[in-house]
């Protein structure tokens, strides 16, 4: 209890310290915390006095610890809150940390393990590589010589972020007492802001993102994802294959390779939109800090992608809105892009379509006036979500992720080859993941998927086949209005039946086949026998 509230006494000095309490609603129980700051010394030091509240709030963060810095971070991804330069301050936010020391990381790895480090490595540098607010890496070598790194969570570390999001909800309390609050949703930021902190704090979860990724791009020339060492990962540490790149970062090394750069730019977009569309499991972090590149080869560079923690997955129902929205949009489709908002729940259903679509049509046409290397479509995102806003739009977790990790894709992208044409680039993933939902294969790979449901109501389908054949012997009723015909429907049953047996059960042998070729048949000739039509 008492560090607790030495805690929120701290955060409400820090807060006055850059003058963020002249922000606070005068409302509720923030006009009393608003006239209370004034009885405090900080309130008469003029720290930054003339920054601009964006330049205060990302300071005030950074002293409040590496905890309210990956809030400003999450907080930086979200235009459907926060204004653009209150966002161009937020993203400039570094989690870096000094590192703890070396020998607690070695206490800390044969605790988890169980046994003597020597036992495991070869070698172990209890000089941190990297050091971050929840975990620091170092470098090692197994006893079977491979090279790799041992990532470690920091002492104490949950403790402190248990502590900080208990304080976090205290203050959305207060917050929903307010009109702005209740507008800006704070319970609902803080509490997506932990569910990431908890997959962050569990490094076997990471492990199995790494692996996935891994399998997804298994024998790709565009990503290379290290290798997870499974027997030496615990819930506080992970092993991974050591990787031997250039960061990229480092554009001078880079170029100095003699790397293709256009190639380079191009592979980094087809990377995000075949994670997006065609894996639906995308690297959300990808900033330059987690991004290498193999200039082996400088004609075809490979990338390489570190630090899995934060994923990204899209349901079936938004990869095909997105997708169509996409292509809509640079088809310049506006009505296309508005009526796809509503049919996917992204804004009321009562919003007026020709409204909508004359706001994204304001947003999007000066794109199309520029130049395409001029164009940021990262930036066309957080104006359309800024445009949606008035409009009730309600931003999910996925798509928050999918647009930051967009803008950073292209911001690199753009860093690397300032005359990238992402559209030329995307297009033809999103159009090829597109016939792969719409016509017979797809229907054929629908219905593969969903197998083992037909399955369990497939046994009722040749009775109820029966059952209406039955009734072809029974007095035809008065007609009162047109009816289906009963030879039609027994006959679709039966041929519905076999198709979905043969996909679910892959037959073998003489007997199961011809089972199935008669139930087929038999579904032929009630379609084709006379009176049937």
């Amino acid at each position: 209890m008492l560090a607790s509230t030495r805690r929120m006494y701290h955060i409400a000095r820090v807060l006055i310290r850059y003058r963020l309490h002249e922000h606070l609603p005068d409302e509720g129980a923030f006009r009393w915390l608003r006239r209370l700051a004034r009885l405090h010394p900080a309130h008469y030091r003029r720290d930054n006095a003339d920054a601009s509240l964006g330049k205060r709030l990302r300071l005030a963060l950074q002293d409040l610890g590496p905890i309210f810095v990956k809030l400003g971070q999450t907080l930086s991804t979200r235009p459907d809150l926060l204004s653009p330069d209150l966002l161009a301050e937020l993203s400039q936010l570094q989690d870096k940390v000094p590192p703890f020391p070396g020998a607690q990381a070695r206490t800390i790895i044969e605790a988890a393990l169980g046994e003597p480090i020597d036992a495991v490595f070869a070698a172990f540098d209890e000089n941190a590589l990297a050091s971050a607010s929840v975990a620091q890496v170092h470098a090692a070598t197994l006893l079977s010589g491979e090279d790799v790194v041992v990532k470690v969570l920091r002492p104490g570390v949950e403790k402190a972020v248990a502590a900080d999001i208990a304080l976090m909800y205290q203050l959305t309390r207060l917050a929903n007492c307010t009109s702005d609050g209740r507008r800006l949703r704070p319970v609902e930021v803080v509490r997506e802001f932990e569910n990431t902190l908890a997959n962050e704090l569990d490094l076997m979860f990471e492990a199995a993102n790494a692996s996935q990724l891994r399998a997804n791009f298994k024998n790709s020339p565009l990503l290379y994802v290290p290798e997870v060492h499974w027997r030496y990962c615990r819930k506080n540490v992970m092993v991974m294959e050591r990787i031997r790149a250039t960061n990229i970062a480092d554009e001078a090394a880079i170029h100095a390779a003699g790397t293709n750069m256009k190639v380079l730019a191009e592979r980094g977009v087809e990377i995000f939109f075949t994670q997006v569309f065609r894996d639906s499991f995308f690297h959300a972090d990808m900033h330059p800090g987690n991004i290498f590149v193999y200039t082996d080869q400088p004609e075809t560079p490979r990338y390489c992608a570190i630090d899995f923690g934060i994923m990204g997955s899209l349901t079936p129902e938004d990869q095909h809105y997105l997708a169509e929205n996409f292509l809509a949009f640079f088809n310049r489709d506006y009505r296309r892009v508005a009526e796809l908002h509503v049919e996917s729940g992204w804004v009321p259903r009562d919003t007026r379509v020709t409204d909508f679509e004359a706001a994204i049509r304001k947003v999007s046409e000066p794109i199309f006036g520029k130049p395409i290397k001029e164009i940021s479509f990262g930036a066309f995102l957080v104006s359309l979500f800024q445009t949606a806003r008035r409009f009730n739009m309600h931003i999910q977790p996925q798509l928050v992720l999918l647009q930051k990790t967009f803008f950073n894709v292209e911001g690199l992208g753009r860093r690397l080859y300032p005359e990238l044409d992402l559209w030329t680039t995307a297009k033809p993933v999103l159009e090829a993941w597109m016939k792969t939902q719409i016509g017979p294969r797809a229907v054929l790979k629908q219905m593969r998927y969903h197998a083992h449901e037909y399955a369990k109501t497939l046994p009722q389908l040749p009775l109820l086949a029966t059952r209406v054949l039955q009734q072809l012997d029974q007095p035809p009723p008065r007609p009162t209005r047109q009816r289906t015909n009963p030879r039609l429907l027994a006959g679709t049953l039966l041929l519905i039946a076999a198709a979905a047996l043969w996909i679910a059960g892959d037959p073998h042998g003489i007997a199961q086949h011809a089972a199935l070729a008669a139930m087929a048949v038999v579904g032929i000739w009630q379609w084709l026998k006379p009176g049937g039509t």
